[in-house]
């Protein structure tokens, strides 16, 4: 994620909180939120409140904030989690020969939840400050995550990740990751992150090494379609925001909720 297409919890969480669902094929969404409005807006004392109760956001002995595993934010997981499961064990038994199933993960959010930081931070971002937290490798998994991504693993099921994440965070993500549990395909082969000095070939529509120019569904979509092109048939695509998820290029997408920012 990045400044200019990172807009914080004041403009859109209260759609998001209203639409925890998965989001794609079959399945009921909200749809993505929207900063147009007429009406006076929501009120940004009691939305704050609001998130806190969605995630039962405690403050830990450690000074670190964190969402509860009885909360609504963990049932919605759970409940997206179990379905994604059957697909992927149904597509591993139907694939017929020489097609090869995979998932594909985003990881702020996804599998890396932020909460501590959006909290410290009043859900205001900043380049710096979130850099220097990343760096820290520390957050916890996403409820949930580590047995999914293993569980995909343990059918047959390809695991990449596709993330806005930049390149030279890699060695933190790969840290983090491993920390919680999280350690499938962790190579450049399966982890794929911006890199604007020297952007690959299958994104020179929006990138060249002296001009990044592709937007978060663009840069996510054609890392998807990189991926098919590898003989790779994507069964499930997971993010937990919709520009992580459009663009094409997966049977399913899963929207994790996510109410405290949204990326355009």
């Amino acid at each position: 994620m990045h400044k200019p297409t990172r807009i914080a919890v004041l403009t859109a969480a209260s759609c998001v909180l209203a639409g925890a669902a998965f989001y794609g094929t079959g399945a009921a969404s909200a749809g993505p939120a929207s900063s147009d409005t007429t009406a006076e807006p929501h009120n940004i004392g009691q939305l704050v409140k609001e998130i806190d109760s969605y995630y039962g956001t405690t403050l830990g002995s450690d000074g670190v904030y964190q969402a509860s595993p009885s909360s609504q934010y963990a049932q919605d997981l759970a409940r997206i989690e179990a379905g994604a499961k059957k697909r992927i064990a149904e597509a591993a038994r139907e694939h017929h020969k020489g097609v090869k199933p995979a998932v594909v993960f985003d990881i702020d959010d996804t599998l890396l939840l932020s909460l501590d930081y959006e909290k410290k931070t009043n859900y205001t971002y900043n380049d710096a400050t979130w850099k220097e937290y990343v760096a820290k490798a520390d957050r916890p998994a996403v409820f949930g995550t580590p047995d999914l991504v293993a569980y995909a693993q343990a059918q047959g099921v390809e695991v990449f990740y596709n993330s806005g994440l930049g390149e030279s965070q890699r060695a933190a993500a790969v840290a983090n990751l491993r920390k919680t549990g999280i350690d499938v395909n962790l190579d450049a082969a399966h982890m794929f992150l911006k890199d604007k000095a020297n952007p690959p070939a299958y994104l020179s529509d929006c990138a060249t090494p002296s001009a990044w120019k592709c937007t978060t569904v663009q840069y996510k979509s054609g890392t998807r379609k990189h991926i098919e092109s590898l003989g790779y048939d994507i069964v499930g695509n997971f993010g937990d925001q919709y520009s992580d998820l459009q663009g094409g290029f997966a049977d399913r997408t899963y929207k994790f909720p996510n109410p405290t920012y949204f990326v355009e």
